[in-house]
């Protein structure tokens, strides 16, 4: 028996198919240009034609780039988005938990929270190092007054793990607490109460029976925490004092270099971002697995 005709396609789906195309290489053709052209070789420039393949400019990236010690900002990140990714994990968690009843002030300290995301980064990072700035010039004429030997070895409060950290938990813990909120808005209570009727005191309800569960929850709030982190730039621009995350050494490095060692290095942290969302969703899938076979 012969198959029927399959129907045809309406205009609107290859309308429609065609923006999603078209939405496709304008988000991820740049990131593949860059890619390619990274691995150029020694005769290659910042543009086509591709002349060469080799890992040349990766070898000069490794050998460093002028005066800027590419690894030391690379550690930097790497230790920034670590701390921030934990604090964020467990701030939202304890937020998550606290909202989960009524919170006396809880609706405005939801709008204060929510509120770091729409305000333009460039101007938190300002306020932020002006907040540090005038904490600074405080301390310093408390100590001239105080402990002058101090006073003269004081430089600043800024730092990386100071008004730097800050200036990204502004950015990162509204998504996570925005995560965990629709966590939670879906949790079944009902898992709480068998364990508290069959003798669980609340902490061990919420070892065994709550962290499970929200457990791949908490492992995506913790790569957003850190991929956010990884390539911020506006919020850390006035904030993080005298040494430069990646993403700050990168910004600079476009106006002064003119040779594929920069996509080299785009390259490289990019890899790392795609890493850290392999490991997590390989981490998330595990704990699945492990959940369903118990």
């Amino acid at each position: 028996m012969a198959k029927p005709p399959r129907p045809s396609r309406p205009a609107s789906f290859w309308l429609l198919g065609a923006v999603f195309t078209a939405f496709v290489i304008f988000l991820y053709g740049p990131m593949l240009a860059i890619f390619v052209l990274s691995f150029q070789g020694p005769e290659g420039g910042l543009t086509f034609p591709l002349r060469g393949v080799s890992l040349h400019w990766f070898a000069k990236l490794w050998e460093g780039i002028g005066v800027i010690d590419i690894g030391a900002a690379f550690r930097r990140s790497l230790a920034l988005g670590a701390v921030v990714m934990a604090l964020t994990v467990g701030f939202a968690l304890l937020a998550g938990l606290a909202y989960r009843k009524r919170l006396p002030g809880g609706t405005p300290l939801f709008y204060v929270v929510v509120a770091s995301l729409i305000m333009p980064s460039i101007i938190v990072s300002l306020g932020i190092g002006l907040m540090f700035r005038l904490l600074d010039t405080g301390l310093k004429a408390g100590l001239e007054a105080w402990w002058p030997a101090a006073a003269e070895t004081f430089n600043t409060t800024l730092g990386l793990f100071s008004s730097g950290l800050g200036a990204q938990l502004t950015w990162t813990l509204p998504f996570g607490l925005l995560i965990m909120f629709a966590v939670f808005n879906r949790f079944n209570p009902a898992y709480e109460e068998a364990a508290r009727d069959l003798g669980a005191t609340p902490w061990q309800s919420f070892v065994h029976v709550v962290l499970p569960l929200i457990g791949p929850s908490l492992v995506g709030v913790g790569m957003f925490g850190f991929t956010l982190s990884w390539d911020e730039i506006a919020r850390s621009s006035q904030a993080m004092g005298d040494l430069n995350t990646l993403p700050l050494e990168l910004q600079g490095l476009t106006t002064t270099v003119t040779t594929p060692v920069i996509y080299a290095l785009g390259t490289v942290t990019t890899v790392v971002s795609f890493l850290v969302m392999g490991l997590t969703l390989a981490t998330v899938w595990l704990w699945q697995r492990r959940q369903r076979a118990a």
